[in-house]
């Protein structure tokens, strides 16, 4: 063994890390998250996608790149709807991938409700979810 390859670990890939973040928590569907009573929804799609396809109503709009940082309860930077750390949240992304990769980072902050769409916003509009253009 080169000294080079000591103390490596093979890493995984994309498909791996996302059955790993997943087998953590419930995953949830369309219909459930459109009946999840007291749940924030939140649609993390970037603004080209939102214009192209249009918005679930009442959902929140937060991108990505901002998400820790507006739901964390304890954080200098956050939303009003942030205000526990028991809040029962819905990651919404475009086809429900990176939305697993979100919930991961949530659950890492104490966010342990914290949940993804299956499907992503494409999978609520196929189940005739409203969607406001």
């Amino acid at each position: 063994m080169s000294s080079g390859s000591q103390g490596r670990r093979e890493q995984a890939g994309i498909d791996e890390l996302l059955e790993r973040v997943r087998s953590a928590y419930e995953r949830i569907g369309p219909e459930e998250a459109a009946a999840a009573e007291g749940a924030l929804l939140v649609d993390i799609r970037y603004a080209a996608l939102r214009e192209k396809d249009g918005l679930i109503p009442g959902a929140l709009v937060v991108e990505r790149n901002e998400l820790e940082w507006r739901l964390d309860p304890q954080g200098s930077h956050r939303l009003p709807q942030a205000v526990s750390h028991d809040l029962r949240i819905v990651v919404i992304c475009n086809e429900g991938y990176a939305s697993s990769l979100a919930v991961a980072s949530l659950r890492q902050l104490g966010l342990h409700r914290a949940t993804d769409l299956t499907g992503g916003f494409q999978a609520w509009r196929a189940a005739g979810l409203p969607v406001a253009l």
